[in-house]
Parts: structure tokens; C-alpha cells; sequence
């Protein structure tokens, strides 16, 4: 369901070897919560999702992992940006800004961390509304429509 979905959005995207049950599980063990149901069945079918020029659209597993764990964790942001605890990022534009769903209170929305000015938007209303948006609108500021 979801490389069909991320395909025809954007034929050019890039899969991998989807993740196992397992890694699923030391994912949420790790992170200390469970992935969101929606981006826990895409990363079954495809651990990630690279879209234009191979921008991870979707991120593999593990740096979700690590990504949120230094985020939550790194003590060094806290002088410089509100609390990302929040937050579970899932994916970039390949120039810095970050995309989440809002974990608490779980959300199926999609906020986007803007890191220049620390702005934390809605851009989707669910992974399925984000990937289409993302991959299709050809550009890595495609959530920008109407800031500028």
C-alpha cells in the first residue's frame, strides 16, 4: 500500500529492504513509545523513503532513532530551542527544516521544525496527506506556500 502510494506520487523514489518486526520493536523499546501505526506500516513495507534528489523524505529506522534520542536528550538545546520532547521527527527536506507527528498527545498530524527561527507548524493532516504533498509538489520548500 504505501510504495504504491509513494510511487505514484513520485516515481522516482527510493526504497529499501523494509524493517523486520524486531527492529520495530528495539525502535520503540529505545525511543521509550511506539511509532505511530502509519509510519510503522510504511517502514514494514520500506525502511525509508527518498524522494527528490534523494532527500530522506522518510528516514530510515535507525536514524529515527537516533535523531529523536539526540534531540530529546542533547542538553545543548536547551539555550537555544523550546523542548523538542513532544516530537517524534521522521523525516527532513535536506536543508535542516524536520518533520514530526506530535506524540503527545499522539497526533496523526505532521508538524514541520523550522530550525532557523524554531517554528513548529502543521504542513499535513497524516503521513499519507505529508507524502503526498512532499513528493509531489517538486521542490524542498514545498511547505512553504504563502510564508514568504
Amino acid at each position: 500500500m504505501w510504495r504504491d502510494l509513494v510511487g505514484r506520487a513520485y516515481a522516482g523514489a527510493g526504497f529499501r529492504t523494509p524493517a523486520g518486526p524486531a527492529g520495530l520493536s528495539a525502535a520503540e523499546r529505545r525511543l521509550g513509545c511506539p511509532l505511530p501505526a502509519e509510519l510503522a506500516g510504511l517502514l514494514r513495507e520500506t525502511d525509508g523513503v527518498a524522494g527528490p534528489y534523494g532527500v530522506d523524505t522518510v528516514w530510515p529506522l535507525e536514524r529515527i532513532v537516533e535523531q529523536n534520542l539526540h534531540f530529546w536528550k542533547d542538553r545543548s538545546f536547551a539555550g537555544l530551542y523550546m523542548p523538542f520532547d513532544a516530537l517524534l521527527f521522521f523525516g527532513d527536506n535536506g536543508g535542516g527544516d524536520q518533520f514530526a507527528f506530535v506524540r503527545t498527545p499522539p497526533r496523526a498530524d505532521v508538524f514541520v521544525w523550522e530550525h532557523e527561527d524554531d517554528s513548529r507548524r502543521w504542513v499535513a493532516r497524516d503521513l499519507r496527506d505529508y507524502l503526498g504533498r512532499s513528493l509531489a509538489e517538486g521542490g524542498d520548500d514545498w511547505y512553504q506556500c504563502g510564508r514568504r
